[in-house]
């Protein structure tokens, strides 16, 4: 009699994008806690910090010029999103509508979530007698640092998602990790942001895209759907 071979069973949804979400989402709810609470250290670390770029700052106008260049026009939030918007476009049209308004509704996300934030917790930026630069708006999350985190993130998830080549993959991995942290320290330097806002717009940028990437794993890459392309 012959035996039955076992049934093939689909492979499980990989854990690396949630464990990495769960993660990055809890230290940015620490340090949320910690921003909410006015902790001694961490406002005694955001002062020492901007105290000391901002006198590097007043005393180099031609950086800090360059710094305002980068910030407000190379790495603002705008061009991160017209930068993802080209990107999902070009998807979208050559057929990959799913992984494309994925993205889309990801980036959207992260603009509802950085607002809301800043709404709740009404942080004060820092303040000073000879500012080099100007900012609306509260200042915990940094939204610079929060949307290019997203955007590259997405860039990346879909470099890799849609199999692009690895010149490729490396090509937006080395772009994205001096866009967003060259954006972070423009924002501390030009004395519109806490070293904390920063960190705190990383890590739920991050954690935005990793627990994404993870409900795409499940919910989204395994139906079939004859719009999304090879």
């Amino acid at each position: 009699m012959p035996i039955a071979a076992p049934a093939t069973r689909a492979p499980a949804p990989a854990t690396g994008p949630a464990r990495a979400g769960a993660a990055l989402a809890a230290l940015s709810g620490l340090l949320l806690a910690l921003v909410a609470a006015e902790w001694g250290p961490l406002l005694s670390l955001d002062r020492t910090v901007a105290d000391g770029l901002h006198r590097r700052a007043v005393a180099e106008p031609g950086l800090t010029h360059v710094n305002r260049v980068l910030t407000d026009w190379v790495w603002d939030t705008w061009t991160m999103r017209a930068l993802l918007a080209v990107v999902v476009v070009t998807l979208f049209v050559r057929g990959g509508r799913r992984p494309a308004l994925w993205a889309a509704a990801t980036s959207t996300l992260g603009t509802f979530v950085q607002q809301s934030l800043k709404a709740a917790l009404g942080r004060e930026r820092p303040s000073w007698p000879d500012p080099v630069d100007s900012a609306s708006y509260a200042a915990f999350p940094s939204g610079h640092a929060l949307t290019a985190t997203v955007t590259f993130g997405l860039l990346l998830w879909l470099a890799v998602a849609r199999g692009a080549r690895p010149a490729v993959r490396r090509a937006v991995a080395a772009a994205g990790a001096v866009s967003v942290l060259g954006v972070g320290f423009t924002r501390v330097y030009l004395g519109v942001h806490w070293l904390s806002d920063v960190i705190g717009g990383w890590l739920i940028g991050a954690a935005l895209v990793a627990m994404s990437a993870a409900a795409y794993g499940r919910w989204g890459a395994n139906r079939p759907h004859p719009a999304d392309g090879a």
